[in-house]
């Protein structure tokens, strides 16, 4: 009875679930008949041939140009205004129009404001005219392969009367690279009197002789108001200067700031001092009177003669006199620079922050010299200064990250030049891989302006939509301007991403991410700061070159400002500069950190600010346990983010 019972269950339950299925099925063809209309009213041929036949490859998928896409997502958006700021266009929401700038002539800037004009109306129509692009593919094109194939000798050689120029520089179209070397034949010129060198004190009316000259590596100019950079600078004073010897000083001035300079004096360098190529740094010479020297080579020749088998301190004399000719080389080695004189070693100096070979396009020939000849040789096959295709890697790995929609706490906006696409990868490649960026805590962004070469343009457009981290500030690119993209990083800081903190920094500014997080939240929340390497007391130049006027900065002191490679600030305090610029109240001056500091100043009048001061922000270079370190090249990039990586603590990379 009991078995008859579980086979009737069994048998049930079979049934059901027959019938289960019987109904799906019929409910899967009613489906199936009603759908079919509106596939087949759809462009069936269209999706399928928009499908690969099969995978591309990386190599391939670069070859094909990448479709724009959206560069900015909506955070934490409050208004519809501000949804309208994060659209898909590369183009920094900053509005430059008259009104931000017609209201400010009375304050002693009003020249720096006609130059915003004028950037501005240029920049407008470089970018109308980049967006329309008719002309534009034939000419870039046309251009790109006038500069790829154009004049890159492998050596350059003149000799006569019109070795250099007027402005006294030897082009060197392509710049150097390993092993490349230079040769100048010259004569110095007799001593003259001058009543006020540069290099020397001297008494009231009374003239100083006076006998030097400058052999200089110059680079191109970056952006206009800037002196074109001294790569590596060699100044022989064959009269002597403060110490009234003889003296070799050799420098770099990069971005308008001079290095610290290597003299030689006469004096070998220590054996404990660093080397260049193991080679040293400054070679010996007699710093006696002509009877010294005679006396010296008379005993080096007496010791030779005599069979002397003692190793002998050979001693010469300096390396330069008064109308006799030298032969003067300059090599590019590995770690730096070495100079002979006449097939003897006179000094090496290292390659220095923020410069590659290829940076020395001129060769500049100054002060008291007769040039009869220079040839170079070993120079590079490949132009230097419009060759993003050598820089640039297309890779989807190096893209920025999709904003988030809450959670970002640090901004970092990155001061950069268009045709610096070599600074701009090796930032890619290196911080921005840190593991705060590629979560979204921290977001990283480049603010460009405008190049004069529509060329450099065209490719920095391609380069912002491929890989969604460049901000362009739509105006014509000037020193004096540079003002303009720190208000731009805090416009978008503020009301793009709603970030917490807002940091500024340059692209040839390594940043350790999480160390300048950490010490953004060491301040309590709530309280307003501005950390960095901040300078009291300074003063602005009244005199030279880089002179401020009264007009332009009345007051005998600047504010405490951070230097500007590197400093952070909080949130309030960007939101309120960008309040006072869209409410046209906002001052402007030449000096972007100095503005900055203008700016804290002003809020700090109403809310106290916390200033916190660190060296460990370079201003140059690099120190040991470093927060951000300066004048850094691509190579050293990499070899600071690799050292990172290796390493528990952060160390400083000397290589180029």
């Amino acid at each position: 009875m009991m078995k008859r019972k579980l086979e009737t269950l069994v048998w049930l339950t079979r049934k059901r679930s027959i019938q289960f299925l019987i109904g799906v099925f019929f409910l899967y063809l009613v489906l199936v008949t009603l759908e079919l209309p509106f596939v087949f009213r759809t462009d069936f041929a269209t999706v399928t041939t928009t499908r690969s036949p099969r995978l591309l490859s990386e190599e391939d998928s670069l070859r094909k140009d990448s479709p724009a896409r959206p560069l900015k997502t909506v955070s934490n958006a409050d208004s519809p205004s501000q949804l309208a700021r994060r659209r898909s266009s590369v183009v920094s929401a900053l509005v430059l129009n008259d009104a931000a700038f017609g209201s400010h002539v009375n304050n002693g800037s009003s020249e720096l404001y006609k130059q915003v004009k004028h950037a501005r109306e240029v920049g407008r129509s470089l970018w109308e005219d980049l967006e329309s692009g008719k002309p534009l593919t034939r000419t870039v094109a046309a251009r790109a392969a006038e500069n790829r194939s154009g004049s890159c000798p492998g050596s350059v050689s003149l000799s006569g009367p019109d070795v250099v120029d007027v402005s006294g520089v030897v082009p060197l179209p392509c710049g150097l690279t390993l092993g490349s070397h230079i040769t100048v034949v010259g004569k110095p010129l007799e001593a003259r009197p001058d009543f006020e060198p540069k290099i020397t004190v001297v008494t009231e009316d009374e003239p100083v002789m006076v006998s030097q000259f400058v052999v200089e590596l110059q680079g191109l100019k970056t952006v206009d108001g800037e002196e074109p950079p001294r790569v590596f600078h060699f100044n022989p004073r064959l009269k002597g200067d403060w110490g009234g010897k003889p003296v070799i000083e050799l420098n770099t001035c990069y971005r308008m700031q001079w290095g610290s300079a290597l003299r030689c004096d006469g004096w070998k360098s220590k054996a404990d001092e660093d080397t260049v190529d193991s080679m040293a740094k400054c070679e010996k010479w007699i710093r006696d009177d002509e009877d010294h020297l005679e006396g010296s080579k008379a005993t080096w020749w007496l010791s030779r003669l005599i069979g002397h088998t003692k190793k002998v301190t050979i001693d010469w004399p300096f390396p330069f006199s008064e109308g006799k000719l030298f032969v003067l080389s300059i090599s590019a080695g590995l770690e730096g620079y070495h100079v002979s004189v006449d097939g003897r070693h006179v000094t090496s100096f290292p390659y220095r922050a923020g410069f590659t070979l290829e940076d020395a396009t001129g060769l500049s020939l100054t002060g008291d010299i007769d040039v009869h000849s220079v040839f170079a040789a070993s120079l590079p096959s490949s132009h230097p200064s419009f060759a993003p295709q050598r820089h640039l890697e297309f890779s989807t790995r190096w893209r920025a990250q999709p904003l988030h929609d809450s959670g970002i706490e640090l901004f970092i906006g990155v001061l950069s030049a268009g045709n610096h696409f070599a600074e701009r990868m090796a930032v890619r490649k290196s911080w921005m891989q840190h593991r705060l960026i590629k979560s979204g805590v921290v977001v990283a962004r480049f603010f460009v302006a405008l190049h004069a070469r529509q060329e450099i343009n065209a490719e920095l457009k391609k380069e912002a939509e491929f890989f969604g981290d460049i901000v362009i500030v739509p105006y014509l690119d000037n020193y004096d301007l540079v003002v303009l993209k720190t208000v731009a990083i805090c416009e978008y800081g503020v009301h793009t991403v709603s970030a917490k903190y807002v940091m500024k920094g340059d692209d040839d500014t390594f940043v350790r991410v999480d160390a300048v997080i950490d010490e953004a939240r060491k301040v309590p929340d709530g309280t307003s700061f501005y950390i960095g390497n901040i300078n009291y007391y300074h003063k602005p130049l009244r005199y030279g070159k880089w002179a401020v006027t009264y007009e332009e900065w009345p007051e005998e002191d600047y504010p405490p400002y951070a230097n500007g490679p590197g400093y952070i600030l909080s949130s309030d305090i960007a939101r309120y500069i960008v309040s006072e610029f869209e409410m046209h109240k906002l001052r402007l001056f030449k000096m972007e950190d100095v503005s900055m500091g203008m700016w804290v100043e002003q809020f700090n009048s109403s809310k106290p600010v916390h200033y916190s001061h660190s060296l460990k922000f370079c201003q140059f270079g690099c120190i040991e346990d470093y927060y951000t370190a300066h004048y850094q090249s691509p190579r050293q990039m990499m070899c600071l983010w690799d050292k990172l990586q290796r390493y528990s603590r952060p160390q400083c990379c000397n290589m180029r």
